[in-house]
């Protein structure tokens, strides 16, 4: 399986993956690379220090390993014998989340839990366990050795000594089905994790200040800017806004976005109609099953945005609308998510299972609205935390969806992006869909903006991006320190 045959939902697990491994952190290309990094960064990567800030490692959609917490069978990140299988009804079950008529999303809960970032994926083919290692979190930091950011995860499985030195990387393991601000709330605890480890390591008191930095990738860009703005805050249920308090930015110092689709991606309104395929041997991941993971609602492009054609009209479809859905034959509500809804809902009438169906598909299309209002409201972080975006725009990514009367989608528009998020989503830029204007106008209050010529993929493994990132957390001005950067004629570059 190579990584080109995983991509799926626009928001690559592969990527997720690759990226979880570069991140853990220094930056190692397995390609040469246009800057020797290793080289440049040699004093600050082998000078671990007790000041060293932590950093919290955020993956995409697909990128945690989810396991049933009372048996530790695989739900997610290995396709082998005794895994869920979402071609079995068993599995399927597993697979998707619960649902109940006149019940919250956040009360939906089952016996699923989210473990570890993924490193690799298993397939077990006629009986031979295959295993598929890309760019592994492991082997990454194994090749960094002793002299960089260091994972508690990899130390307990002893597969790195570190000589008793402290740990600086934290990875943030979540259920990615659901709803993104409550991974908001985890991502909570997570901070709260590596902060008391770094506290501790420097004889810290308990309430001494600490900031970390946060690197997120796709999806999880969108978990760290909820909790940035609104901490562990839930959605309230009326379908209100909570409080802007910039909760969660005390806590961090640098919010790092890469390939993040803040405007959305068309790609998983595609995969939701059309239900996921990762590959020719692993199990179809049917409308019915997705159509239960509000996260994934949470992914769509805005309606003001247009990015959703009538193709007999031109003009833009409310994809928020459970109506839209029904007439479009689409996911949940569709004649052909019968089948699965029997799976999926046992025990009840075929009218009680087209009453939940639709029941959760209102609920989950009214939370992911809810979650863009909270995300669009314009708003700059305190001092003392910067926005970093680093997005691609060198590759033709579908914009644009047309939709026919038989609710079959087409890609009728491309733009730049990394072949999975467009530049306009990665930016959040509020000009598409309507008259141009000069200068970007976005609600984000990004602070630094790095475009590469790679796809969702290659950001993450561009010596560029290594570059630019270790000099962020290794190197650069503290954020909200005052210090500036000047040139002097015998010292060089002095704060």
């Amino acid at each position: 399986m190579t990584v080109k045959s995983v991509r799926v939902l626009g928001l690559l697990f592969a990527a997720s993956v690759a990226f979880v491994a570069l991140v853990a952190l220094g930056g190692c290309a397995g390609s040469p690379a246009a800057s020797d990094t290793r080289r440049i960064y040699a004093d600050a990567a082998q000078r671990i220090g007790a000041d060293r800030v932590p950093v919290v490692v955020v993956p995409g959609i697909l990128g945690s390993k989810l396991e049933e917490s009372a048996t530790g069978r695989s739900v997610w990140g290995a396709f082998v014998y005794g895994a869920a299988d979402a071609d079995r009804p068993d599995g399927a079950r597993l697979i998707a989340l619960p649902m109940r008529e006149g019940a919250a999303l956040t009360d939906l809960r089952d016996d699923v839990v989210a473990t570890e970032a993924l490193d690799t994926v298993k397939i077990d083919t006629l009986g031979f366990v295959r295993g598929v290692t890309i760019e592994a979190y492991a082997g990454v930091l194994k090749t960094l050795g002793a002299g960089n950011y260091r994972d508690p995860l990899l130390a307990r499985g002893s597969q790195i000594d570190y000589g008793g030195e402290h740990f600086t990387c934290f990875q943030y393991a979540y259920d990615w089905r659901r709803d993104v601000a409550e991974s908001a709330a985890g991502l909570a605890g997570a901070i709260r994790s590596a902060q008391i480890a770094a506290r501790n390591a420097r004889g810290m008191a308990a309430d001494e200040p600490l900031k970390v930095d946060v690197v997120a990738h796709s999806m999880g860009g969108m978990v760290l800017r909820y909790y940035l703005r609104y901490g562990d805050q839930p959605l309230p249920e009326d379908g209100s806004l909570p409080e802007l308090t910039w909760a969660g930015a005390k806590d961090v110092r640098w919010a790092v976005l890469v390939g993040t689709p803040s405007g959305g991606s068309v790609l998983s309104l595609q995969q939701m109609v059309n239900g996921m395929n990762l590959h020719p041997i692993a199990p179809h991941y049917r409308p019915a099953v997705m159509g239960t993971m509000p996260a994934i609602y949470q992914l769509f492009p805005r309606t003001r945005h247009a990015r959703v054609i009538d193709e007999r009209t031109g003009e833009a479809i409310d994809i928020f609308d459970a109506d839209e859905w029904a007439r479009l034959d689409w996911g949940l509500v569709s004649e052909g998510a019968e089948r699965w809804l029997r799976i999926l809902l046992p025990g009840l009438s075929p009218e009680a299972r087209r009453r939940t169906a639709r029941d959760h598909l209102e609920k989950s299309l009214r939370r992911a609205e809810q979650l863009h209002r909270a995300l669009d409201v314009p708003g700059e972080p305190p001092a003392g935390t910067e926005l970093v975006l680093f997005a691609g725009d060198a590759d033709e990514t579908a914009e644009v969806l047309s939709v026919d009367e038989r609710g079959r989608l087409r890609v009728a528009e491309t733009s730049p992006g990394d072949g999975t998020v467009t530049r306009h989503s990665a930016l959040m830029d509020e000009r598409i869909g309507s008259a141009w204007r000069p200068r970007l106008q976005s609600p984000i209050a990004w602070s630094q903006v790095r475009f590469l010529a790679e796809d969702h993929v290659g950001l993450t493994t561009s010596p560029a991006f290594t570059n630019d990132l270790l000099f962020l957390l290794l190197e650069a001005r503290d954020p909200g320190s005052g210090e500036r950067w000047s040139v002097g004629s015998d010292a060089g570059v002095t704060p």
